[in-house]
């Protein structure tokens, strides 16, 4: 049975807008290894209709990108990625999948059909993931800013404390720090 790990950019204040994450090589290098050691993305729908926007256009050569982001691009184009939606069923990215149903069934059935992992890159979707306990490891990187604006991490709040073991801490050039915790037993 593979992990679900939710990753995503947070600010010292926790926003998680992604408009406020500073980007450079060595963050996009941080998300591509992250995405490199996982089986399948997962989204909701909101954050996928983000990322089709722009990312397949990189991985075909449509927008010019840096290596980096063009690297991103076209590993994120070949990776099984998958959408919780109660409102939209067309997904025309290649290798999109819907996931619908009951979610802690739906989910779990993605873990264990996953044994590489599977990778959350949505705020609000990992607030449901984590009130039905699916979440096992989080991957922040946390930047140097203070947004002082939401929408910030756990907005919905959680039906109690999460308590986390520290992993690894890893600082990185510009100042963010990727910090990587597992729930603690």
């Amino acid at each position: 049975m593979g992990i679900l790990t939710f990753s995503i950019n947070v600010t010292l204040d926790g926003c998680v807008d992604h408009q406020e994450g500073a980007a450079d090589d060595e963050t996009h290098a941080f998300f591509t290894r992250l995405l490199d050691e996982s089986g399948a993305m997962l989204w909701g729908r909101t954050t996928y209709e983000m990322m089709e926007s722009y990312w397949p256009a990189v991985a075909r050569g449509d927008v010019e990108a840096p290596p980096a982001l063009r690297e991103w691009a076209v590993k994120l184009d070949a990776k099984p990625k998958y959408v919780v939606s109660s409102t939209r069923d067309d997904f025309p990215w290649s290798h999109t999948h819907r996931i619908d149903g009951d979610l802690r069934t739906s989910v779990q059935k993605l873990k264990d059909a996953t044994p590489d992992g599977v990778l959350l890159g949505s705020g609000m979707l990992a607030t449901e993931l984590d009130r039905l306990d699916l979440i096992d490891e989080y991957q922040f990187l946390v930047h140097p800013r203070i947004a002082g604006h939401g929408p910030t991490l756990y907005q919905g709040g959680l039906p109690g404390t999460r308590r986390l073991e520290l992993v690894s801490a890893t600082p990185l050039r510009m100042g963010a720090v990727a910090m990587h915790y597992r729930r603690a037993v």
